[in-house]
């Protein structure tokens, strides 16, 4: 009695319940490189390289494990082009009576696999700390379903960074120590970088010659793309990176595209990496002094609180959750996310380090590329398929949740209690962007003002029926409010004037 045993690019760990429930003996693995999920965004070239490659590597390390694994290339003359495609061509190839596989991160393959005409098993991913019951139990009869209260159990259920019953330190968070302004200088080289080896360079060669016209630069090529790699990679930045990661976390300085994080995102979301060990790795550093106790638990909060939590709000609210626009936003992204040029340093800077990278971090996504787009009305779901498409850690249950609820509040509200908005003024005091920038961040008004600032009280103007009685943005529309009705005539004159450039595909 022959089963398929499903394993999936973003599932390459050796504690997949899937293989742990199956037999290598007698049951055969499916894995597919195929186009249905190459193609369902347009994803960065540096993304599907990296998935691919990894996917072979694990591939080849089944197969020293004793597995006898069927795997489709993407110019295989014989592919369907689907996971389910493959699944029913290698059912019928060795008469399998099934498949078993561990539930995806995506509904679009929840669906897909469901609907499947074979018989199937799903097993959860229980890869993550949070089953889905879990949260649904903690989330329960709760009025809001903020983060840092979930952030706490998780701490309690794992033990990191705990006394007892109490944390370390005293206190359960140390957020406030972790705002630091840009550093002078980085003394810190960034992540580690690999050689492609022929595994890879076969993968590059494909990748470039069916996905050459995605945005995006696919070479140099440096990603880990197995787990030895990325365990060199993590103990490299734990020595090296970690100590000062908590201090300039949310800092950004020209040209320094890392800083100080940890870039292994990618490779815990692809299953490189088991993401509780790292976090034990990051704890470990921290009692045998290598790492201050801020830069330990804020990056700990990463993984075990804000990772768990957003996959638990994606599941919990269900598939209709990247649908949702609650502010009604409309505009079309603008060709500057696609690398067209723009006058704003800022998202210059962002964008063009994740054209190259596929990388940039949570406070470029969050405060530059994404205060952007809300700032100026841009349809969410637009902004969601194009950070899904861009990034290589992004896989739809972190990216959605992060994307429609926190940085374009098109959820209502479910994770933000407020709209993440800025003005000019945040960026210069976290960056050193505004220095050689052609607006002026002093400026409110006037040809070289920046957008930012004419875009943030154009926000509030717009919106302040939904958020004037917000507690938390009293002062900001007290501020609009005191203002002369004349300035304010002229800041969403001159916003609405800057928007039409922006439409008509100017130069802004």
């Amino acid at each position: 009695m022959v089963r398929l045993v499903l394993v999936l690019g973003d599932q390459l760990s050796d504690d997949l319940s899937a293989l742990r429930k199956t037999d290598k003996t007698s049951d055969i693995v499916v894995m597919a490189e195929v186009m249905d999920e190459a193609t369902y965004v347009s994803h960065h070239p540096k993304k599907i390289a990296f998935i691919f490659a990894a996917m072979r590597k694990f591939a080849n390390r089944l197969r020293d494990d004793g597995w006898t694994v069927c795997y489709t290339k993407l110019d295989d003359p014989d592919t369907t082009g689907s996971i389910t495609g493959e699944l029913i061509r290698r059912a019928s190839e060795h008469d399998a009576t099934g498949v078993v596989y561990t539930e995806p991160g995506e509904w679009r393959l929840i669906s897909a696999l469901a609907d499947l005409p074979l018989k199937t098993h799903s097993l959860p991913d229980d890869r993550f700390i949070a089953s889905h019951r879990d949260f649904e139990t903690w989330a329960d009869g709760r009025k809001q379903l903020r983060m840092e209260y979930f952030y706490r159990d998780m701490r309690r259920k794992t033990g990191l960074l705990m006394n007892g019953d109490d944390p370390e330190g005293g206190k359960w968070n140390y957020d406030h120590e972790n705002r630091k302004a840009a550093p002078d200088s980085i003394d810190f080289n960034g992540p580690m970088h690999f050689q492609p080896d022929e595994i890879v360079e076969d993968v590059l060669t494909l990748v470039a010659d069916r996905f050459g016209e995605n945005f995006g630069d696919l070479h140099p090529f440096w990603f880990a793309t197995d787990q030895g790699q990325a365990r060199r990679h993590l103990t490299h930045w734990i020595k090296n990176g970690l100590p000062q990661f908590g201090d300039f976390q949310d800092a950004m300085v020209t040209d320094q595209r890392f800083m100080y994080h940890a870039i292994v995102g990618l490779y815990i979301n692809a299953g490189l990496l088991n993401p509780l060990e790292v976090c034990q790795a990051v704890e470990e550093a921290y009692k045998k002094g290598g790492a201050p106790l801020n830069a330990v638990e804020g990056f700990i909060r990463q993984i075990i609180g804000w990772r768990e939590y957003v996959r638990g709000i994606y599941f919990l609210e269900g598939p209709d959750y990247t649908a949702r626009n609650i502010l009604n936003h409309d505009r079309d992204l603008p060709a500057m996310y696609w690398g067209a040029d723009t006058k704003m340093k800022c998202m210059s800077q962002a964008i063009d380090q994740t054209k190259e990278e596929a990388y940039a971090h949570h406070i470029q996504r969050l405060m530059i590329t994404g205060n952007f787009a809300l700032l100026a009305g841009i349809e969410p779901q637009q902004v969601h398929e194009w950070y899904l498409a861009v990034y290589a850690d992004a896989f739809e249950w972190v990216e959605a949740p992060n994307t429609i609820g926190m940085s374009q509040f098109a959820d209502g509200g479910i994770i933000a209690s407020k709209p993440y908005v800025s003005s000019g003024n945040y960026i210069a005091k976290m960056s050193d962007y505004c220095k050689s920038c052609a607006y002026k961040v002093k400026d409110k008004t006037g040809k070289d003002a920046c957008p930012l600032n004419l875009l943030y009280w154009h926000f509030l103007d717009r919106h302040k029926d939904h958020f004037s009685n917000n507690p938390r943005m009293g002062q900001m529309y007290a501020t609009w409010n005191r203002m002369d009705q004349d300035k304010r005539d002229v800041i969403i004159a001159e916003a609405d004037a800057w928007l039409g450039r922006l439409d008509a595909g100017d130069k802004v």
